[in-house]
């Protein structure tokens, strides 16, 4: 419980203005952000930290397409959760970013080539 503290959380009266720019007019507001808060049960805004964020951004843009049958691109879901977290305490510090950029050889090991006989 204590990791999720690391996330400030703000009112969404409170979003910065660019934050509702490319958001789809169509939609109700308020309807866009009770489908995100649903999404945030599965993939909570925590895991946007780390390694994993790709997929966890990939599993709300999939969870809002299913919910509001319309495609949603990476930006207009954190537009949305931008609304209700610093998003600016989530960016990879440079110690993170130096991990994630390393590049190594994969080889299987000897023991999955050689068959049993």
């Amino acid at each position: 419980m204590g990791e999720e503290q690391d996330v400030s959380v703000h009112s969404p009266c409170q979003a910065p203005p660019s934050s509702a720019s490319s958001l789809p007019k169509e939609l109700p507001q308020v309807e866009l952000e009770l489908r995100l808060l649903e999404a945030l049960e599965i993939y909570p805004p925590i895991k946007l930290q780390g390694v994993h964020r790709h997929f966890v951004l990939y599993g709300l843009m999939e969870f809002m397409r299913k919910s509001l049958d319309r495609q949603f691109s990476p930006d207009e879901v954190l537009q949305l959760l931008d609304r209700f977290f610093n998003l600016e305490m989530l960016k990879p510090d440079d110690e993170e970013m130096e991990v994630l950029n390393q590049e190594e050889d994969f080889a299987l090991p000897r023991s999955f080539l050689v068959k049993e006989e």
